[in-house]
């Protein structure tokens, strides 16, 4: 991807960022009921959060990165967003975490937004 891709994509995930993040109530609510995996996808994406990301985003709360079960971004922009990283966060290409755990996350996220 080209300096000027990326900084075209960059700007269009930080809009949309912008657009939907703004106003959640649930920043800081990394104590939450247990979250059953409904599936075996979720389930992976559950275990892998654990591995790669829990450290900065506990339980999908603040720590040392920001909130993430407040974040109603897209799948896509979720996928991005490991792949690519913005800001303080890592890039974590295909040797660290491969395609379908990518997928596998952003579906774990989704269904973490969606078990509130």
């Amino acid at each position: 991807m080209s300096s000027h891709e990326r900084l075209t994509a960059c700007m269009i995930l930080g809009s949309c960022l912008v657009i939907v993040g703004c106003g959640s109530p649930k920043r800081d609510e990394p104590d939450r009921p247990a979250f059953v995996p409904a599936t075996e996808t979720i389930a992976r994406g559950e275990k892998v959060f654990k591995q790669q990301c829990d450290y900065c985003h506990p339980g999908g709360g603040a720590g040392l990165g920001p909130a993430l079960n407040n974040k109603p971004a897209p799948a896509f922009a979720i996928r991005f967003q490991i792949r690519h990283g913005l800001g303080a966060m890592p890039a974590f290409d295909s040797t660290r975490i491969p395609e379908a755990d990518v997928r596998a996350i952003a579906d774990y996220l989704l269904a973490l937004r969606r078990s509130d």
